[in-house]
């Protein structure tokens, strides 16, 4: 049975392989070429290996690469410093005759941080490792929506990401970006885990219906942590940017805290407080109906 790891690690070098050209690598293009990327000898000659070894580690075949080797692959792939990680990550996974024991167990959210959410006046989610909304605060309910309207196994960013009915059609600008960054960050988690349930799930369901995300996911992008900017449409006070960074808690892997702030006096930032007012008023509102 090949080992899951070594699957995930060969799907990883054949997607970085397909992204690059003979000319990324000095290479001669050669005539007709048969297969996107570059092939697979021309790796394995940049990298030192035979074409045999590195076939079968894209096979995901019962090869342990050393350090070494995977320093030359690393160059010879281009990768930056992020799926270098990756790639050994995934390596030395693989170089196990058995899966490490992981830990399974429900992601709980500790009161602490659920403490520190309620105080915060700026935008605020704790995600888990395979992207579940586990706790949010007022602000976040104000710019995001009713998250607690939802059924908890549909509460995660990649599923509400690629459901049309919940996202307007994705018009969104930036949508693709965020959408790879959500992609990106599930790729990290799977290579602690590749069989987890939860991942193969979620993975699995949007393969199916959406072609979108096949597409995004075949990229074998990753994101160990993500930052930047985002642009909400608001019916009630209008488009505003937020940056957004991403604060790992206690665990790991482990959940993570994901928060939206806007820069201080500025016009996206009178807006975020006035959406939160509008919120409060509601809130209140409904607190007062009989």
């Amino acid at each position: 049975m090949t080992h899951p790891h070594a699957r995930e690690l060969g799907d990883f070098l054949r997607a970085r392989r397909g992204r690059l050209h003979p000319y990324d690598v000095g290479l001669e293009p050669g005539g007709r070429r048969k297969v996107t990327g570059l092939r697979r000898e021309e790796i394995a000659l940049l990298a030192g290996l035979s074409t045999d070894y590195y076939q079968r580690m894209e096979q995901g075949r019962d090869v342990r690469p050393s350090d070494d080797v995977l320093d030359a692959l690393a160059t010879a792939l281009g990768l930056d410093d992020e799926e270098r990680r990756h790639l050994f990550t995934l390596a030395h996974a693989a170089r196990r005759p058995s899966r490490a024991p992981v830990d399974r167990g429900p992601e709980v959210v500790p009161y602490s941080t659920r403490r520190l959410l309620r105080v915060m006046h700026t935008p605020a989610v704790v995600l888990g490792r395979h992207l579940d909304l586990l706790a949010w605060n007022a602000a976040a309910e104000a710019l995001l929506g009713a998250p607690g309207d939802l059924p908890p196994d549909r509460l995660n960013m990649l599923l509400l990401l690629f459901d049309d009915e919940l996202t307007g059609g994705r018009t969104c600008p930036d949508w693709e970006r965020q959408a790879l960054d959500y992609i990106g960050m599930m790729r990290a988690a799977v290579a602690t885990d590749p069989t987890h349930p939860r991942a193969t799930a979620i993975v699995g369901e949007l393969s199916i219906r959406s072609a979108e995300f096949r597409r995004l996911w075949a990229r074998h992008d990753v994101r160990a942590s993500v930052s930047g900017t985002k642009t909400f449409r608001s019916p009630a006070v209008g488009d505003l940017t937020l940056e957004w960074s991403t604060y790992p808690l206690p665990g790991r892997p482990g959940p993570f805290l994901l928060v939206f702030t806007a820069e201080p006096d500025s016009a996206d930032a009178d807006r975020l407080h006035l959406l939160g007012s509008l919120q409060a008023t509601r809130a209140a509102a409904r607190s007062d109906r009989p």
